[in-house]
């Protein structure tokens, strides 16, 4: 692989190195979360589902009342020239994420200081996929654990947007790894049922029925509905419902759903044993199969291949 001094990224309207990108320290994004993003991922080097992604951008920019300043056809082209770029620095059997980010910028009284700077910022970026970070959870199951932080109610703050302020799912993740290093948060909606994780969507399998917490209270991932989607072509019934740590402790299988683990089996929920103890389950593993044909790339042996 590259160095991280051939990595690129795009700012506001230009192409620069990645370590001599510079973002004012005044800018909204950084002081106070103010900004919004999202967050695709290549295939065989192919980008996955933008329109999607951007689809889901604009909503968030929209929530936030942030005017981006470009067009969304420029957003997407400059995704397009980073990742072009980027992907030159790892190897054919891996792949990258990409992110699009947009700021507020600065308040008025900063933005005298700077003038030359644009009214926001507009930053496209990369990075590779943790896929040795992950393999091993393909083979021995994701673990969860829930935390006593909530998820915010979606009249403070909705979680179906993609905003900078991660500060909520950061600290439940960070109580749930004091008491297992390995496990993976998952908050409680603030009715105390299952919402979801730090950029990961939650599903659980009872009787052949797949089950996901209500979009309402949860970031709907773009990757949770492409699982719902080739479950319901499978001919699987798949209900989004209310679902609290008593359906987790009884389910058949568990997965969770996100832009990079795409589909992964979850193996203990706060340390008890899921189902048979089968990695991955029956129906999850129909899912991950039905996955990897969707997208023409075996990301499943890609990340199985770098766990070694």
């Amino acid at each position: 692989m590259s160095t991280d001094n051939n990595w690129v990224v795009w700012l506001n309207g230009k192409i620069v190195p990645e370590n001599e990108a510079l973002v004012p320290i005044r800018d909204r994004g950084f002081k106070y979360g103010d900004a919004a993003f999202d967050t695709t991922r290549t295939f065989g080097h192919r980008i996955f589902k933008l329109d999607e992604h951007l689809d889901r951008f604009y909503r968030s920019l929209n929530y936030l009342r942030i005017d981006p300043g470009v067009s969304r056809e420029t957003i997407e082209q400059a995704t397009r020239d980073v990742a072009a770029h980027n992907l030159q620095n790892v190897g054919a059997d891996e792949d990258i994420w990409l992110t699009q980010r947009v700021t507020r910028g600065m308040d008025p009284a900063d933005k005298k200081r700077w003038p030359d700077y644009p009214e926001r910022t507009v930053l496209i970026e990369s990075r590779p996929l943790p896929l040795r970070e992950r393999g091993r959870y393909y083979r021995e199951g994701l673990h969860i654990a829930t935390s006593s932080v909530r998820r915010p109610a979606p009249d403070t703050m909705s979680p179906r947007a993609k905003t900078h302020n991660y500060l909520n799912l950061i600290l439940a993740e960070l109580e749930v790894k004091d008491r297992d290093p390995d496990a993976h948060a998952v908050l409680l909606d603030t009715n105390g049922n299952l919402a979801e994780g730090k950029g990961s969507n939650l599903f659980l399998v009872k009787n052949g029925t797949v089950l996901t917490p209500k979009e309402r209270y949860v970031l709907p991932g773009v990757s949770r509905q492409t699982a719902i989607d080739l479950a319901q072509d499978a001919g699987m019934t798949v209900e989004e419902a209310d679902l609290d740590l008593f359906d987790a402790m009884n389910a058949d299988e568990i997965f969770i759903t996100s832009t990079s683990f795409c589909i992964c089996p979850v193996s203990r929920v706060n340390g008890a044993e899921i189902g048979d103890g089968q990695i991955p389950g029956p129906v999850t593993k129909q899912l991950i199969d039905a996955y990897v044909d969707f997208v023409d790339c075996d990301w499943y042996g890609q990340y199985l291949k770098h766990s070694n």
